[in-house]
């Protein structure tokens, strides 16, 4: 693996400490030790699925595209992109909703919907270049 692929992964290896941490604080909200309206237990747990879902499938973009014999720059180019959008998705769904009780989402959805985009980029990105590698070693 890349040198720089490999930090970006352990780096991101371990932020699954952050998440499961956050898995503690889902457990509250849901036990009713957590204060939390509606909204408020919806967007948490849409926050927290989102994070573990799109680290793990950054993790195994990464691999995949190592596997696939990706060339670094555009092995690392995928992989960060996915990876940022398990940043940018749960931190919209978390900060949207800060407060005693709101009614609806604030402006820091708009990260949601940024995240989904570079999630889009980075998994073509991804793709095109494992086939474009997998045709060239054809």
């Amino acid at each position: 693996m890349d040198p720089v692929l490999a930090l970006v992964t352990g780096i991101t290896l371990l932020t699954v400490v952050g998440i499961a941490f956050g898995g503690t604080f889902m457990l509250r909200v849901v036990a009713g030790g957590q204060p939390a309206n509606t909204l408020q237990k919806t967007m948490f747990r849409a926050g927290h699925a989102h994070a573990g879902v799109l680290v793990t499938l950054g993790l195994v973009v990464a691999l995949l595209t190592q596997a696939a014999g990706v060339g670094a720059a555009w092995s690392i180019t995928g992989s960060v992109l996915v990876l940022s959008a398990a940043i940018f998705v749960p931190a919209g769904f978390f900060l949207s909703v800060l407060g005693a009780d709101p009614a609806e989402p604030n402006a820091w959805i708009r990260s949601v919907w940024i995240g989904f985009g570079v999630l889009v980029v980075g998994v073509v990105v991804s793709g095109i270049a494992t086939i474009a590698a997998a045709v060239s070693a054809l």
